[in-house]
């Protein structure tokens, strides 16, 4: 686990290999983030991640958005998610789902991407299955503006948890 202070002191490379992890396959937003070093406290590290993230044109944003995969979804039947939305999706009880609750997830999962053309976000670690449930139904009602701000916000939710996973005050 690293220190705030030597990530402040480490190089380019060794603070994208600390914390590029964070935004899911989206190296970037930590590489652009080491410019504005120092930081005085995690909490100004990750509201500068978050920044970074923020600042990004639309698509690339999109892209970020994409990059997580669906809650339950093929990737985690798969056993091919990144070990930390393993973990995460773990904690809301996602990898012991009954036959009819993945299909339930099944079928969300996908109306949400029909409508929206990007997966559902939620800070499962915050969650538990059937508030994400819930939260998938009430979702669906939005604008697409409206999910893209929300998927963003959830995203750094998640950010902030692994952070506080790894850093060493």
């Amino acid at each position: 686990m690293p220190l705030l202070a030597d990530l402040n002191k480490a190089d380019r490379a060794a603070f994208v290999a600390a914390l590029g992890h964070l935004f899911e396959h989206s190296p970037w937003v930590a590489e652009e983030t080491w410019l504005k070093r120092p930081f005085a406290s995690a909490e100004a590290l990750h509201t500068a991640l978050c920044a970074t993230m923020r600042a990004a044109s639309r698509d690339r944003q999109l892209t970020l958005i994409r990059a997580h995969p669906d809650l339950a979804g093929r990737l985690a039947q798969q056993k091919k998610l990144t070990a930390e939305s393993t973990r995460e999706q773990a904690s809301a009880g996602l990898d012991q789902l009954t036959d009819e609750e993945l299909a339930v997830f099944t079928r969300q999962n996908d109306a949400y991407q029909a409508k929206f053309g990007f997966p559902f976000i939620i800070c499962a670690r915050l969650n538990a299955k059937s508030a994400i449930l819930t939260a998938m139904q009430a979702r669906g009602g939005n604008t697409p503006d409206q999910e893209f701000a929300t998927a963003l916000g959830e995203i750094e939710k998640i950010a902030r948890l692994r952070m506080q996973d790894i850093l060493k005050s």
